[in-house]
């Protein structure tokens, strides 16, 4: 099979190094080298390889829907607007002294998405709701001792469990009497998932709100709260991606019986305003796409620029991440090329060269690999180059070898997976895990994500990114399992290694529907963990745990009910819309 030649050397990445750094390990590499691959490559051919094929659906989002998008809300106008919006919500917060009232103002602008508006003033108004312990009238409303609960360990706060003893009998139970506060009961099950490991009051609770809430009568709680029931129940707060759940959230809220005109305005304006800026986002990433040629000369890969994008916009939302979006859409098209010539169509003895040139990070090792994978690896490497190289113009750290570990990792990771296969192999769920929270490539999304959003960097953030610290660790055993539960049939129906829930089933000799259920009790306990950590000193910053938390939340909400990243279904298509094609109507 001949490959037509694709413009894989990009002089822009390197001509603009000047002299003075044309020594660093980024432009090390010789230009005239890389263009001497790519403009070798259409006249090359791959030995016959018996291949094998997925078959992958093509994506709804292609080029000429995704070009096609586009909105009203921009302009001055709109922005004059949203400051003036912006600032009387602002007063709003500042003027509002009373505990209880404080936290709903705090989790309503949360759930409608502009929180992030906010930030200061929502961490300074905790503070103070922290310290004070003695107000009887929260003491006593379980609603509010659990909303407090819940934001504050949201927050980043420390506080105990011991809370909720005025709602317990005197066998630590809690009251019977809790069955008939709806919204006590609501609040507390949501507050159950930022427990940690060992808070059995808070497990307990759960398994009690769980079963009682969904006994709930609609005739006897009002149509509005048997809504966020039964939607709380499906998938609780804590585990929801933000953008989706404020879609969600501001089409309920016009709804609700204390709904503030002031929030909801302001709600819907910064929803169509964002939503406008990433629909500009998304048609340059389509143009990046088409340009570099993968999706086009590597058929048997997946080609998921608008899933890549929809999942990048979960995983950093705020309005000023944009070129972290860029990155992690970048990445997530890369990673999943690779993951298909690992998977699908790669023989054994390629993936292990290609394997050794991602490590080697060197376009002079190329000579022994089949075309498309000199294709695939230079597309790497012009792309995650540039990337290093923004940084090091930016903030004067070469950071070449730490985002080239990351891929060389993931690789390796492959490999072993791809082994596997070849051999037969089914691994234990400990042996699969300890390599599966790698392969899921949770690390290489959040740690570019991170770094495009151009944060100060110091040695330490460089070695705790090298070192993977427990924030990514457990936040990607998630990934990997939910992935799991959404793909495995259909990857073991196509060729694929064996996944979690079938490494449980071998190991034990369990039914499926058992191994299932383990591996989501695992998710839980690994929940438990990832809360925990957030808590944890570390030398990333902020951007960073959300980032890592919101791609488990991304992953949740993908691989809910199958695999709406690799097979596109009609309830990603539906989020699609949501999020980049269809503004809020502003009439109420």
């Amino acid at each position: 099979m001949e490959l037509p030649l694709l413009c894989l050397y990009k002089p822009c990445s390197f001509s603009r190094l000047p002299p003075s750094l044309l020594h660093s390990s980024i432009a090390r590499t010789s230009v005239n080298r890389a263009k001497h691959i790519a403009c070798t490559l259409s006249t090359q051919t791959v030995e016959p390889i018996n291949r094998r094929s997925a078959n992958f659906p093509q994506s709804f989002g292609d080029y000429d829907f995704i070009q096609s998008l586009k909105s009203d809300y921009k302009g001055e106008m709109y922005e004059r607007q949203i400051e003036k919006l912006k600032e009387d919500v602002r007063c709003l917060l500042k003027k509002e002294d009373q505990p209880l009232a404080r936290l709903k103002l705090i989790d309503t602008l949360q759930r409608l998405g502009i929180g992030y508006h906010f930030k200061n003033e929502m961490k300074e108004a905790l503070s103070i709701i922290s310290i004070d312990d003695n107000n009887t009238r929260m003491k006593d409303d379980l609603y509010a001792t659990a909303l407090r609960f819940r934001l504050l360990r949201q927050h980043g706060f420390e506080v105990s469990p011991d809370v909720f003893n005025g709602f317990m009998d005197e066998k630590g139970n809690l009251m019977a009497s809790t069955c008939k506060d709806v919204k006590g009961m609501l609040s507390l099950y949501e507050a159950s998932y930022l427990s940690f490991n060992g808070e059995k009051f808070l497990d307990e609770a759960k398994a009690f709100t769980i079963r009682h809430l969904k006994d709930v009568n609609e005739k006897k709680v009002g149509k509005n709260l048997k809504r966020h029931v039964e939607h709380a129940l499906e998938l609780p707060f804590h585990w929801r991606m933000p953008r989706l759940e404020a879609r969600w959230y501001i089409e309920t809220y016009v709804g609700e019986e204390d709904m503030n005109p002031l929030l909801f305005e302001f709600a819907k304006l910064d929803y169509n305003m964002v939503q406008a800026i990433n629909q500009t986002t998304v048609k340059a990433m389509s143009r990046w796409w088409r340009n570099l040629g993968l999706g086009k000369h590597l058929s048997f890969a997946r080609d998921r620029l608008m899933e890549s994008f929809l999942w990048s916009l979960g995983t950093m939302a705020e309005p000023d991440f944009g070129p972290s979006r860029k990155a992690i859409t970048k990445c997530i098209q890369l990673i999943t090329t690779i993951d298909d010539v690992y998977d699908i169509y790669g023989s054994m003895e390629e993936l292990e060269l290609f394997t050794d040139v991602v490590d080697r990070w060197d376009v002079n090792a190329l000579e022994k690999l089949p075309n498309y994978m000199k294709i695939c690896f230079i597309a790497l490497f012009n792309t995650i180059n540039e990337m290093a190289y923004e940084t090091l113009k930016d903030q004067g750290w070469e950071i070449t070898r730490n985002l080239k570990k990351l891929w060389a990792d993931l690789c390796k990771a492959y490999l072993v997976e791809a082994k596997w296969y070849y051999n037969g192999y089914v691994p234990t769920l400990d042996e699969y895990l300890n390599n599966g929270w790698i392969s899921i490539s949770g690390s290489v999304i959040v740690s570019h994500g991170y770094i495009a959003a151009k944060p100060k960097i110091t040695k330490e953030t460089l070695e705790c990114i090298d070192n993977y610290p427990n924030l990514l660790r457990w936040s990607n055993m998630i990934l990997r399992l939910c992935d799991d539960l959404g793909t495995s049939t259909a990857e073991l129906e196509r060729g694929d290694v064996s996944k979690s829930i079938q490494c449980y089933m071998h190991e034990t000799g369990a039914t499926e529907e058992v191994a299932r259920e383990h591996i989501r009790g695992l998710i839980n306990d690994l929940w438990k963990k990832l809360n925990k950590e957030t808590l944890s000193c570390t030398p990333l910053s902020e951007p960073f745990i959300s980032a890592a938390l919101d791609n488990v939340r991304v992953s949740q909400c993908f691989y809910q009910f199958s695999d709406g990243f690799g097979v596109p279904n009609n309830e990603t298509k539906e989020r699609a819309i949501l999020l980049l094609a269809e503004p809020i109507s502003v009439k109420e």
